[in-house]
């Protein structure tokens, strides 16, 4: 099995994100998330996208250095750079995704992609959304999260309502309790250790992890 593909984007990204690439990751660069890869010394396995984010010459650079380069109409399209990119990377069935450049300036394209999350959950592959302050992802069954640097965490249900709610290792506890969307109930726990539990029976949460 492909163990990890990561996605480069078009949104916020800087050197930051560097640490997040291993050796042995599937490269995938978005639009301008490809010319990230190739300014950063990386050789991007696929580049896809419209490219209208990037000048001709550097849409030649992306193609030479790319494995296979997957260009599109920049008007007759119906998803985004970000979510044909990370349609690819289910289709591959990798152990896990991790997805840079998906938040930034435009909330409607970062809103959209941390919706990405619940078509990854619904295939039953890991996903995250990393930037430099935060980690994102969606689950609907038993999770272990690991404080690393991201000591905070909040629960937001990706679902109308997410029930049976339990969490061990977090200063505020919950016991089968139920979030629906428009409470603040699950924002800004702390991780009491390295790791916490979040159990739950039905439903889909998000987990945002944070640092200031």
């Amino acid at each position: 099995m492909l163990q990890r593909i990561v996605i480069t984007t078009g949104g916020s990204l800087g050197e930051w994100a560097l640490p997040y690439i291993k050796e042995g990751d599937l490269l995938i660069g978005a639009d301008s998330g490809a010319l990230f890869l190739a300014e950063q010394g990386f050789r991007p396995d696929v580049a896809i996208g419209d490219f209208d984010s990037v000048s001709p010459e550097e849409l030649a650079w992306i193609k030479e250095l790319s494995g296979k380069t997957i260009q599109c109409d920049p008007i007759d399209k119906n998803f985004t750079d970000t979510e044909m990119a990370f349609r690819l990377a289910l289709d591959m069935k990798p152990k896990s995704i991790v997805l840079l450049g998906a938040l930034g300036t435009r909330f409607d394209h970062s809103l959209a992609n941390v919706h990405l999350l619940a078509l990854a959950d619904e295939n039953g592959i890991a996903a995250a959304i990393v930037d430099e302050t935060n980690r994102i992802a969606a689950i609907s069954q038993d999770a272990l999260v690991e404080r690393q640097c991201h000591p905070q965490v909040s629960l937001l249900p990706l679902t109308n309502a997410v029930s049976g709610i339990t969490l061990e290792g977090f200063q505020y506890p919950l016991h089968e309790a139920t979030l629906t969307i428009g409470q603040s109930l699950g924002i800004s726990n702390v991780l009491l250790g390295d790791s916490g539990w979040i159990r739950l029976k039905e439903g889909r949460l998000l987990v945002i992890q944070s640092r200031d």
